[in-house]
């Protein structure tokens, strides 16, 4: 079974990229985490373009965890731009974010989000929603072959 090994983790916010790195670690997650701040770094990163071009040290991420509430080019414009082009759109996208908002659900499923989790306040509550999530995606499902 494929298993992944890779995450990019798109968060605009140091804290709870801190406090989701914790959690990962704290369910034994040793797999390596790379961070964008924004979601232009993002797509630069996926696309190995601008900061990321020709950069060896740029690993295609088996799954991305999004946040949708980022200044600039936000979550939702980030996960259209992902499953519209060719050779991202396999990449599962998790969205990891503190909207419960029905639209912004809705949205997300329909421009192709893979998962949706609300992000909970409560670190203890994170701790066990990234578990969660863990035990799916890399212990359950089957993903597709990276493309390097």
């Amino acid at each position: 079974m494929n298993r992944p090994s890779h995450i990019l983790l798109v968060e605009d916010n140091p804290d709870d990229c801190e406090a989701t790195l914790r959690s990962f670690k704290k369910n034994r997650f040793t797999n390596s985490i790379h961070w964008c701040r924004t979601g232009k770094d993002a797509l630069d990163y996926l696309r190995q373009t601008g900061a990321y071009a020709e950069s060896p040290e740029v690993q295609a991420p088996d799954i991305v965890l999004l946040d949708l509430n980022m200044p600039g080019l936000d979550g939702r414009q980030v996960l259209q731009i992902v499953k519209s082009d060719e050779a991202l759109k396999s990449i599962p996208v998790i969205i990891l974010t503190t909207s419960r908002d029905s639209k912004d659900v809705d949205q997300c499923y329909a421009f192709g989000a893979n998962t949706y989790i609300q992000k909970p306040v409560n670190f203890e509550e994170l701790t066990q929603s990234i578990g969660a999530m863990k035990s799916y995606w890399f212990d359950v499902a089957v993903l597709p072959e990276r493309q390097e």
